[in-house]
């Protein structure tokens, strides 16, 4: 009842207090399993607290059964390292969780902190594999010991999502992929690691806004079938239909009959009409609300055929469900040929795809000769669905300076003692092969 009284306290607090409601404080001394905790405070009532140990993180198979990863989370890990220090607020927390313990523990943790830590680690973005020490810390035991859960919670992941946008990257064969993540990621925090080792595994940009802000990583967007949806007739315009002093939709009805494309949605058309005119030098629309070919990509050319004789440069189309091999072609069939009819090049008009995009609808739809120019990919990326978890580890391997085994009957799980180096030889300055 006491622990339950002071978590139901400690929850109005957070809610009150802006200082600590924001996601990001969730990475601090107390972002950890309670068996470090507990392990800290018997290395130090035997007085070994001190110990001078080392211990390796590293992962044992290759993600998504491949035959490399790509480690990222190391900018991280050296941030909660520098800052780790426990706040007095955190210390009253642990003395009902510890009630046994002396007083003497709890003013010993409040002087805890890693100048005596020594941190070595392999660059972020670099490829690796498994068994190799990704990230060896050294120091006294019972900090090195405290810090285990975070580590592994600031690699494991990063490294994951890291590996699979390479992953998709690499099947896209040189198609720009965006990462469209945000709305399915696990939580807050999940969503901005996705989206930002999502971008150090390749990915050329994300539709998150406050990833862009804070990393500097490009973002990008278009419209939702919501927004194509809020206009049902001509009145929904207001007075936005007019660029340049042209009526954008009298003009766009004028091609529309010279194509005697009469059957496009008129709904969809004054949407199209009122976002070119707020972006007519980024113009790209969502096109299979309705019928993707018949209405929506001929809508789409109706506005960019007025951009064009403006001199604006109409950007793209999104596809969003169909057949999208099939569908790419068909759009880029009709840019051209409508693009010509009018004496316009429309060839820079590209077409982004989305709709549970991962590795293997890539490899799919290069099978099918797609011509897509951007792969929008969200739910199988920031999720890694084909493979949730790592399973990177944290052992130790030395203290003291003698080295340590862990043995096991899974031969796999067999610890390699002592302190170990990689080195990465290359030839031709080209990677080689690596020597542990």
């Amino acid at each position: 009842q006491v622990t339950m009284t002071y978590a139901r306290n400690n929850l109005i607090k957070n809610m009150e207090s802006e200082s600590v409601t924001c996601q990001e404080h969730y990475i601090n001394p107390l972002f950890t399993d309670f068996y470090q905790v507990t392990m800290t405070y018997a290395y130090w009532k035997a007085g070994r607290h001190s110990e001078r140990s080392s211990f390796e993180a590293f992962f044992r198979k290759c993600p998504f059964k491949g035959e490399f990863a790509i480690f990222a989370g190391l900018d991280e890990v050296i941030q909660f390292i520098r800052e780790f220090k426990f706040t007095r607020y955190q210390i009253d927390y642990l003395q009902t969780q510890l009630p046994h313990a002396e007083k003497e523990f709890f003013e010993w943790l409040g002087t805890l902190d890693t100048s005596e830590m020594i941190v070595k680690g392999i660059p972020d973005g670099t490829i690796v594999f498994g068994n190799q020490p990704l990230l060896s810390i050294e120091g006294p035991i019972a900090i090195v010991q405290l810090i285990e859960t975070p580590i592994l919670n600031l690699i494991n992941f990063a490294s994951l999502i890291c590996t699979n946008a390479a992953r998709m990257n690499i099947r896209s064969g040189g198609v720009k992929c965006i990462e469209f993540g945000l709305r399915r990621a696990q939580g807050p925090n999940g969503a901005m690691t996705a989206t930002k080792y999502s971008y150090v595994g390749g990915f050329d940009g994300t539709s998150n806004v406050y990833a862009g802000m804070l990393y500097g990583i490009p973002i990008a967007g278009t419209i939702a079938h919501s927004f194509i949806m809020s206009f049902e007739s001509e009145d929904d315009l207001k007075d936005h239909r007019t660029l340049n002093g042209v009526d954008v939709l009298s003009r766009a009805r004028e091609f529309r009959d010279e194509l005697m494309w009469t059957n496009t949605i008129d709904s969809e058309l004054f949407s199209f009409v009122s976002f070119g005119c707020s972006y007519p030098d980024n113009f790209l629309c969502l096109i299979d609300t309705f019928n993707t070919i018949e209405s929506g990509c001929k809508n789409f050319l109706l506005v960019a055929l007025v951009l064009a004789e403006l001199g604006y440069k109409p950007k793209g189309v999104r596809l969003d469900s169909g057949d999208l091999a099939q569908l790419s072609k068909d759009c880029k069939k009709l840019f051209t040929e409508t693009g010509a009819k009018y004496g316009f090049d429309l060839s820079q008009i590209t077409v982004t795809a989305s709709n549970d995009i991962n590795e293997a609808t890539i490899v799919q739809l290069n099978q099918a000769g797609h011509q897509i120019d951007v792969f929008g990919i969200g739910t199988n990326l920031v999720t890694c669905q084909a493979q949730p978890a790592l399973g990177m580890v944290y052992k130790l391997v030395q203290i003291e300076g003698k080295p340590r085994i862990k043995l096991s009957e899974d031969k796999e799980k067999v610890l390699i003692p002592g302190q170990k180096k990689v080195f990465r030889v290359f030839e031709n300055e080209v990677p080689s092969f690596d020597i542990m």
